[in-house]
């Protein structure tokens, strides 16, 4: 590869803004996140789109509005703690003088504990409109928060990675018989993405003067792999706007099956690049014209993917029920990411290559009593990644998903929700080479934790 095509993939936005989507959330696989019903959570998030008294299906399945016959609002938060832990090592770029192992720790635990909030809102209406119900909610439905030391191993792959989406639903839903019902939503969306990493531009340097990595000799040059190390940080943001459709169906008293599909959402990721040199490189570059580096407006696309989800709820007794949801994620949408600069000139192209996903959950619910009930729930969630396009901006893998949940019913008007959620990843493999030309290889080992408390309120 020629220099200046190597200092092309060593900009900023290849660094940055492609790596919103090459890292997963550690409520779900890819960067999903389900976590907006601490009663859904309990369940291993089953049932979610026929959820019974449950004011967040207004993003979930609209339809489902139609179970609550009083306006009621609802506040959820769920607290996501990620842990995770590096074991590997690399090399410096290829090809370069004194091309050795990368210098660093293990990065130490990328994951802190990340609040996801959500608030929600329906609105059964009267009179001549007393088949229609509106609802609105204010969700996280994508993001995540990981950071590693600056000085490990893999600090040219990923140091800090911040991604936030805040979605405004605003749903309707039709009562056509007392036991069919359709929703639909207009969705707005904000996105936000805040990512760093070291940038090797010792190696960059041997590439373009090895004189300067190899006077008076290796050891003692002022250049080389490692030896002069910069930072790149992006920060990006952008609005879009999808929609969602829904039905439900209650076949029997028993039964009720619900159907949604989210719409894709496209993004047009702009922002400002960043980059921190040493006096040294900066002087170098300056006095010979190079200007990749400089800091600058840029941006890329960025579509978040649609979603299937079919739930079925069956009342085995009064007391007790049972519910399942498989839901399919389009992240095939997400086959690479085209990065360009303000004027449109295009720097890379970041392949990715996920494939769709499906996640399967099942979940129970016992009332011990018009106070409380108890649930439970385990799923199984497909990684739409892949052992070749892998990254370390928290690598992702298949999971085991098993909750608990419990709600106390304060009165006829006041209840509290909680949930616990332990996820189990599987240990994903990295085998991959930084935009600085080095090479990361290892294994990760996570697990992550949920917390979630609500309170719902129905006038």
């Amino acid at each position: 590869m020629q220099p200046s095509h190597r200092y092309t993939r060593l900009t900023a936005l290849a660094l940055g803004i492609a790596g919103v989507i090459t890292f997963g959330s550690a409520g779900a696989t890819g960067f999903q996140i389900r976590e907006n019903s601490v009663k859904n959570q309990g369940r291993a998030f089953a049932g979610s789109a026929v959820s019974e008294n449950d004011a967040s299906v207004v993003s979930n399945n609209p339809a489902a509005m139609v179970n609550l016959d009083t306006v009621t609002i609802r506040g959820d938060v769920t607290a996501i703690d990620l842990t995770a832990k590096f074991t590997g090592g690399g090399s410096a770029a290829a090809g370069t003088p004194l091309a050795r192992s990368l210098t660093g720790g293990n990065g130490g635990d990328p994951g802190d504990i990340t609040a996801v909030p959500a608030m929600s809102i329906v609105v059964p209406l009267h009179g001549a409109f007393e088949k229609l119900t509106l609802g609105a909610q204010l969700s996280a439905p994508f993001g995540l928060k990981t950071e590693y030391d600056s000085d490990w191993v893999g600090r040219y792959n990923a140091i800090e990675s911040e991604v936030k989406t805040i979605d405004l639903t605003l749903s309707a839903a039709i009562k056509l018989t007392d036991r069919f019902s359709i929703g639909a939503g207009f969705i707005y969306e904000r996105a936000e993405a805040t990512l760093t990493n070291a940038v090797d531009f010792g190696s960059a340097i041997c590439r373009v003067s090895v004189a300067a990595c190899v006077t008076p000799n290796p050891v003692a040059a002022p250049f080389g792999p490692q030896k002069n190390d910069g930072l790149a940080k992006v920060k990006g943001d952008d609005t879009g706007i999808g929609w969602i459709l829904g039905f439900q169906w209650k076949p029997t008293d028993a039964l009720a099956i619900g159907y949604s599909h989210r719409s894709e959402i496209d993004h047009d990721l702009e922002g400002n690049i960043t980059f921190t040199k040493p006096g040294s490189v900066a002087a170098l570059f300056a006095a010979r014209g190079i200007n990749t580096y400089n800091s600058g407006p840029g941006g890329a696309a960025l579509t978040t993917p649609s979603t299937d989800t079919l739930s079925v709820s069956y009342k085995f007794t009064d007391q007790f029920r049972m519910m399942f949801d498989a839901q399919k994620t389009d992240w095939h949408s997400l086959q690479s990411v085209d990065i360009k600069r303000a004027d449109g000139t295009l720097i890379t192209s970041e392949q990715f290559k996920w494939e769709d996903t499906m996640m399967y959950a099942l979940g129970a619910e016992y009332d011990f009593n018009d106070s409380f009930t108890l649930r439970g729930g385990v799923a199984k969630d497909e990684s739409p990644t892949n052992d070749t396009h892998r990254t370390p901006r928290l690598p992702d893998n298949d999971r085991t998903l098993y909750s608990l949940g419990l709600t106390w019913n304060a009165n006829e008007h006041l209840s509290v929700d909680a949930a616990y959620t332990r996820i189990q990843i599987d240990s994903p493999d990295v085998n991959v080479v930084s935009s600085s030309g080095s090479t990361l290889v290892g294994k990760f080992k996570g697990h992550a934790d949920l917390f979630g408390i609500a309170a719902q309120y129905k006038f």
